[in-house]
C-alpha cells in the first residue's frame, strides 16, 4: 500500500486568526510538506492543478520538480492534471521530462476538472467535457507509446510524423490514475486502458464511490486486464488528529465550520459520520481508515488532505508527525496483513519496467518451450 498526502492548494484564511497566506507562503509550504511525507516514511506527495482563485497550483509539473531535486524516494504525482484543457502533447512532454529528472518518481491523476470558466479560458467547450478527456487521453498515449505520431481527432489539429521528447523514462511511460467524483464514462475509459482509477472519496458518503469503484472493477475485468479484484484503485480521504479526540474537535471546529467547501453546511459531527473525514485520535483515524477495505476492496493508494481549510503550515506539520509516529505504523502492519497474494503490488516504474522487460521475454521463451516440447 502507497500511502501518503494530496492537497487541492487552497489558499483560505485562518478562522482563528483572520490571516491570509500569500501565494508565496502557500507555495513554500507545499514544499516543506513534501519534504515532511518523505521524512516520516510515507509514499506519496501529489498536488492538484487549478486556474482559478483561491488555488495557487497553476503549474504542478514545475512544483514537482523543485520538490524532486529535495527528495530521494517519495512519489511526485498530481491530484488533478486536466486533460480537458490541458493540450496532450504538452502533458505527455512535461510528465516525461519529470520522470527523467525524478529518476521515475512519476505518476499523475488526470481529470476533467469542476470549475467551468476554466474551460473557455483555455478555448474548450465546458459541454464536451468527457469528449474531451476521451480524445485527449487517446492522444496521449500515442506520445507516449509510439515513437512516431500520426493523428487526427476533433478538438486538436492533426500532428504527423510528430514526436514528442523527452521520450519516457527507460521506454515506460508514467502511471495514469484517472479521477472522478460522479463520472462513469471516466471509470470506462480506466478499466478499457487498464489504468488505475482514483475516487477522491471526501466529500460523498461511501455508497457514492462504491458505484463508481464497482463499475471499474467489473470493466477491468471485461476488458481482460485481471480479475476485478485486482483492478488498481486509489482512495483519498482527511483527516485531523490530536492526542485526545476532544482536543482535535475543538481545535479543528472553527476550520471545519469556515471551509470554503463544507462551511457552513452540515454540522462536524455530521459530516464526519457520513464521510471518510476523521477528526480525533491517531486510533479513530487507523480505525475508520482500515474500513475503506471493507466498503471498496483491497487497493493499492490511500492519500490524505491535511492542508486545507486555512489550517497554518505548523499545524499541518504536526499532523505529519503524529500521523508518522502513530498511525502510520499500524496501517502498514496491517494493510500488508490483509492483503491477499494475487493482488498486485502498487505501481512504481522499477515494477513496471520489470514487467515491460518481461513481457519482452515472454515470447522467446514460448518459443524455446515449443522447440524443446517439439
Amino acid at each position: 500500500m502507497q500511502i501518503g498526502v494530496f492537497s487541492v492548494s487552497d489558499i483560505t484564511t485562518d478562522p482563528t486568526t483572520g490571516r491570509t497566506p500569500t501565494e508565496n507562503e502557500r507555495i513554500k509550504a507545499s514544499v516543506a510538506i513534501a519534504k515532511k511525507v518523505e521524512e516520516i516514511g510515507m509514499d506519496v506527495y501529489a498536488i492538484g492543478e487549478h486556474h482559478n482563485r483561491p488555488f495557487f497550483s497553476s503549474s504542478p509539473t514545475t512544483t514537482l520538480a523543485y520538490i524532486a531535486a529535495q527528495t530521494e524516494r517519495i512519489i511526485l504525482s498530481t491530484a488533478t492534471t486536466l486533460i480537458t484543457t490541458n493540450d496532450p502533447v504538452k502533458i505527455a512532454e512535461d510528465f516525461a521530462m519529470l520522470q527523467h529528472l525524478a529518476d521515475g518518481r512519476v505518476d499523475l491523476v488526470l481529470g476533467r476538472g469542476n470549475t467551468a470558466p476554466v474551460y473557455p479560458w483555455f478555448g474548450k467547450n465546458i459541454q464536451d467535457g468527457v469528449e474531451l478527456a476521451i480524445e485527449n487521453y487517446s492522444l496521449l498515449r500515442k506520445l507516449w507509446d509510439e515513437d512516431t505520431v500520426n493523428w487526427s481527432g476533433k478538438f486538436r489539429t492533426p500532428l504527423q510524423n510528430f514526436t514528442s521528447t523527452p521520450r519516457p523514462l527507460d521506454g515506460v511511460a508514467p502511471f495514469v490514475w484517472h479521477g472522478s467524483i460522479r463520472t462513469p464514462q471516466i471509470a470506462e475509459v480506466a478499466a478499457y486502458f487498464g489504468d488505475g482509477f482514483f475516487a477522491n472519496n471526501i466529500f460523498w458518503p461511501k455508497e457514492h464511490y462504491q458505484q463508481l469503484i464497482s463499475l471499474y472493477r467489473e470493466r477491468y475485468e471485461h476488458y481482460g486486464h485481471g480479475k476485478a479484484d485486482q483492478a488498481i484503485v486509489g482512495l483519498g480521504g482527511q483527516f485531523f488528529m490530536r492526542k485526545n479526540s476532544q482536543d482535535a474537535v475543538k481545535e479543528f471546529r472553527p476550520y471545519f465550520d469556515n471551509a470554503p467547501v463544507y462551511g457552513h453546511g452540515p454540522s462536524l459531527e455530521d459530516f464526519t459520520s457520513q464521510t471518510p473525514l476523521t477528526v480525533g485520535s491517531p486510533q479513530e483515524v487507523i480505525e475508520k481508515t482500515l474500513t475503506f477495505r471493507e466498503y471498496f476492496g483491497d487497493y493499492q493508494r490511500q492519500l490524505f488532505l491535511i492542508d486545507h481549510a486555512g489550517l497554518p503550515l505548523k499545524t499541518v506539520l504536526e499532523q505529519l508527525d503524529l500521523f508518522g509516529e502513530e498511525v502510520l505504523p499500524v496501517l502498514r502492519k496491517e494493510y500488508a496483513a490483509l492483503k491477499p497474494a494475487h493482488v498486485p503490488e502498487p505501481p512504481t516504474h522499477a515494477n513496471r519496467v520489470a514487467a515491460a522487460l518481461a513481457a519482452q521475454e515472454q515470447p522467446a521463451k514460448d518459443a524455446e518451450k515449443s522447440a524443446v516440447q517439439a
